[in-house]
């Protein structure tokens, strides 16, 4: 372990702790905003929730901290004990020594030796082998799970692809960065996924071949619980585990109503349930049901591509085949443009022409006078949003509500920069709470931001757009000149 890298970390834990001292010495009320008395008319009960939530902020940086502090102590233990290992040693010897040296991890942690396993590969590989993640948890700017998933989706990279993911979203000063929010204010399952998305893009393997490869593992698993209940799941293609949960969520909707006293997530249990143990079983023997997908079937065990709402996004060159551009399948993410293709060729029944930002790959504005929205505009909002838009909710575009976030009858336009799309959960606390949502920025590729009734902002999580992949004949015809610009 570096001992300048261990003293600074320890300065970042020193002075987060001389900060969190104050705020919770101002939460509990023995100093005063600023170290000076209160104004007249100042809300004492406002200021001290404001020091709670301050305090809490701090508490998190401190812990990113500590985190770094812990992956330098472990890195430098194992190479401590690694340097001890006689020249002489065995293959045996060193794999025994190994051994030990996660078993006495383990037994100072209390933690259990896979465990302390997992902790020592990661120390590591963010001291040795990601020092962008490293310095972003040493300052605070990112949790230990962003750090461990930063770790995980770079496994397979060669060290140049792994860093140039680590620049992308945590060097604002890379070509094309990251858009939106920074990475450590999005909640580790948002940052997982756009970590995963731009990693399927430019991972050095092409996406197709991954996706047979990986294909070839698909099955369905059953795992008894207690209480009388068990876990049925399946590995599918995206596109077809995409259809199956979007054509049940979109029927337990429909099955929703005053007397139904059902929850969604119930319904849409009892839905699956049903089609597997009746119309599933009498459309694979061949009968024509109501639960039945009358299509073509895909490369994939003679499966039908799914008739459900699926929106897919699919660069143009590469729905003709010309380039193996990811296309990108709304409440998922990157698919083989093989699969896109399938579903265009055989699950659509309706096409959206888009036009794309030749420069980024953002969509472009769609307008509107009226009140209603159109179907169009509709689906327009799913390409931009791809989720419900409040801080770190997951609830993908089929679950949401379109709404105005400057009300119609308060002037608000119904335009796209006007629009935001909320779940059920969230569009409620819109109505009923002070959680406002802001306008989709100054422009209309943005989802809108949300602030809080303490006042405090957070920034929407925005796609990453990328400009589009030109092929190579296209290229030729252009010579030295970006067809783009």
């Amino acid at each position: 372990m570096e001992s300048s890298a261990a003293v600074e970390t320890m300065e970042a834990i020193n002075a987060s702790a001389s900060s969190l001292a104050v705020f919770v010495d101002r939460a509990i009320g023995n100093v005063p905003l600023n170290g000076v008395e209160a104004p007249t008319g100042l809300d004492p009960l406002r200021d001290q929730a404001d020091a709670y939530l301050d305090g809490l902020g701090e508490l998190a940086k401190t812990e990113a901290r500590l985190a770094a502090l812990k992956v330098q102590l472990v890195a430098g233990y194992v190479n401590t004990e690694k340097a001890m290992t006689p020249p002489t040693a065995s293959p045996q010897d060193r794999m025994v020594r190994d051994m030990a040296i996660t078993a006495e991890i383990a037994g100072v942690l209390t933690i259990s030796e896979r465990a302390a396993g997992n902790l020592q590969y990661e120390a590591i590989i963010l001291t040795t082998g990601r020092p962008r993640t490293f310095s972003a948890l040493q300052a605070g700017a990112i949790s230990w799970q962003h750090a461990r998933i930063m770790v995980d989706e770079t496994e397979n990279l060669d060290p140049a692809g792994a860093a140039a993911l680590e620049a992308h979203f945590l060097d604002p000063d890379a070509p094309n960065p990251a858009r939106g929010c920074p990475a450590g204010e999005l909640v580790p399952c948002r940052f997982r996924a756009k970590v995963r998305t731009w990693r399927e893009r430019h991972h050095p393997i092409s996406i197709e071949k991954r996706h047979a490869r990986s294909a070839a593992d698909r099955r369905v698993e059953y795992t008894p619980d207690n209480d009388g209940m068990a876990w049925f799941s399946a590995y599918l293609p995206a596109a077809q585990a995409a259809g199956i949960w979007n054509r049940a969520t979109d029927a337990a909707r429909r099955m929703q109503g005053p007397g139904e006293a059902r929850t969604l997530t119930q319904l849409r249990a009892d839905v699956t349930s049903t089609w597997l143990l009746t119309a599933g079983l009498e459309a694979a023997a061949g009968g024509n049901t109501e639960g039945a997908i009358d299509r073509t079937p895909d490369e994939f065990g003679g499966v039908p591509s799914p008739a459900a709402q699926v929106l897919v996004t699919v660069p143009v060159f590469s729905l003709l085949g010309l380039t193996g551009e990811p296309a990108m399948l709304d409440g998922y993410g990157p698919i083989p443009p093989s699969m896109a293709r399938a579903l265009v060729a055989n699950g659509a029944t309706a096409f959206h022409r888009v036009l794309t930002d030749p420069l980024d790959g953002a969509p472009l504005e769609i307008g509107r006078i009226s009140y209603r929205l159109t179907k169009a505009m509709r689906q327009w909002l799913r390409l931009r949003d791809a989720k419900c838009t409040f801080p770190g909710c997951n609830n993908h575009s089929l679950d949401n509500d379109a709404d105005h976030l400057l009300a119609w009858a308060r002037g608000g336009p119904t335009g796209i920069s006007n629009l935001g799309q909320s779940c059920p959960k969230h569009h409620r606390l819109k109505h009923n709470s002070a959680w406002t949502p802001t306008t989709a920025s100054a422009s209309a590729h943005d989802p809108p931001g949300w602030t809080s009734p303490a006042g405090r902002h957070y920034p929407s999580e925005q796609p990453d757009w990328e400009p589009p992949h030109w092929p190579a004949q296209i290229q030729t015809m252009f010579g030295d000149v970006d067809p783009a610009a």
